[in-house]
């Protein structure tokens, strides 16, 4: 665990520390595109964040090939070179789109190239392990095919959800952890060495986005931009494809004992089936709601918009933090609950907790629906948008009577007429003998358009 731990926090510490200068390049290579019409942000933010993210990748595997412990991952998988050479291609697609904003086929042609790089140095699903059948054996193209659309699966579902400030990378980094803490259990308490390279893979991705969450936290200083989303998106899918597809559930050694028992004991057999499903959950739910939408207004389904999950959010009246924070709250459920029904699927109180926690997520979405008003002897301490209406009232027609009073005398003092008082002459000021001037041009007259 401890070197676990150390790949981490290199990583983290790499990824913080290069943000910095790559957001300084990034402004001089021009990677900040103009604010589109379903952008949140109101201020152009430079883009190219999968550089410093690309660059953490690489120091963390270079650090755990020098461990002790995890350098047998690399003397007997060759899962990290597959993982870094299709994440360089990933990467460099991603960083052209950034900067020439490729076309969306060509981007998803080389997605389909990355995984097929990683299919042929052995990172594949091999096997599947279905309920009520048992262990099924994949051919080599079904293998290939399954392993293909994965990835391409959620690399496009988490360069979905990025739209907030902070939600792509927050969200990454609650699933990885969720998954690190599975796939470690799998190779610690059942002894199986072929889940070290995914539980290898979850470190570094949770280094990499704790790395580069400080400087993209609203507001952002800089945007991952596709090279980054796409880049999390394919170290995710391969930490799934690894322990979902290498793994042998039969060395785990569960069926025994009676039937009821061999099901519930059998439950991490099938997980790996699920918790790749439930880390990117909502991504790929907003993924599918998105083709779908696309679809029925005879768009394209890779033409933009501002129909997504957080879209919606800010939409109902949440604030941009509460919206990523909700976002935040319903990734970790998902996937924590999936984690803690694997370790103890017989226990009534997981459910019910993950029943209790669903019903306080739902409060929490629709609370600017039901805006909470203070009783009438708290009104005086509460802001403003919690108290009744009356006392609003109330307080307002107190704050507006002394200025009402002061424009009124404002208004008398300007109807009286004014002496001009030159050379003896007397009369009113044509100005001011009629009433008030308006204080602002005609924009009209002054030139200026509406």
């Amino acid at each position: 665990m401890r070197e676990y731990l150390l790949t981490l926090c290199v990583t983290a510490a790499v990824t913080y520390l290069l943000t910095g200068p790559v957001r300084k390049f990034a402004i001089v290579a021009g990677a900040m595109p103009e604010i589109r019409a379903r952008d949140v942000h109101r201020e152009p933010t430079p883009r190219l964040g999968g550089i410093a993210m690309f660059f953490g990748l690489c120091a963390g595997l270079l650090v755990a090939d020098h461990l002790t412990n995890l350098s047998e991952v690399f003397d007997k998988s060759n899962e990290p070179r597959a993982l870094l050479s299709g994440a360089a291609l990933i990467w460099l697609i991603g960083v052209l789109d950034d900067k020439f904003e490729i076309d969306a086929l060509i981007k998803l042609g080389g997605q389909m190239i990355a995984a097929g790089v990683m299919v042929m140095q052995g990172l594949t699903i091999l096997w599947l392990p279905i309920p009520t059948v048992g262990n099924v054996a994949l051919t080599q193209w079904q293998g290939t095919l399954l392993t293909v659309a994965l990835v391409v699966i959620t690399i496009n579902a988490v360069n979905f959800v990025d739209g907030l400030d902070g939600l792509a990378a927050g969200m990454v980094c609650i699933a990885s952890a969720a998954f690190f803490l599975y796939a470690y259990r799998v190779w610690v308490s059942y002894g199986i060495e072929a889940a070290a390279p995914a539980t290898l893979f979850s470190a570094i991705l949770m280094g990499m986005c704790l790395g580069f969450l400080p400087h993209n936290m609203h507001p952002a200083r800089i945007f991952m931009g596709d090279s980054g989303s796409m880049l999390i998106g394919l170290v995710l899918a391969a930490g799934a494809i690894s322990i979902t597809g290498q793994v042998d559930p039969d060395a785990l050694k569960l069926f025994a004992g009676s039937e009821k028992a061999a099901v519930h004991q059998t439950v991490p057999v099938y997980i790996p089936l699920l918790l790749p499903l439930t880390i990117i959950a909502i991504p790929a739910a907003d993924l599918v709601l998105a083709i779908v939408r696309r679809t029925w207004r005879g768009q394209s389904p890779f033409a933009a918009d501002r129909g997504h999950l957080h879209h919606r959010l800010l939409e109902i009246g949440h604030s941009h933090s509460r919206a990523v924070l909700i976002m935040y709250f319903w990734s970790a459920l998902i996937a924590f609950g999936a984690l803690a029904y694997s370790v103890n699927s017989a226990s009534m109180w997981i459910v019910l907790s993950v029943v209790f926690l669903s019903a306080i997520g739902l409060l929490l979405l629709l609370l600017p629906r039901f805006t909470p008003r203070a009783p009438m002897w708290a009104q005086a301490v509460v802001p403003p948008r919690y108290r009744r209406r009356r006392a609003v009232a109330e307080s307002a027609a107190a704050v507006t009577e002394p200025a009402a009073a002061a424009v009124e005398s404002a208004e008398e003092e300007e109807r009286t007429p004014v002496t001009a008082g030159v050379s003896g002459v007397s009369g009113v000021n044509g100005a001011t003998a009629l009433g008030a001037r308006s204080r602002f041009l005609d924009r009209r007259k002054a030139g200026t358009s509406r």
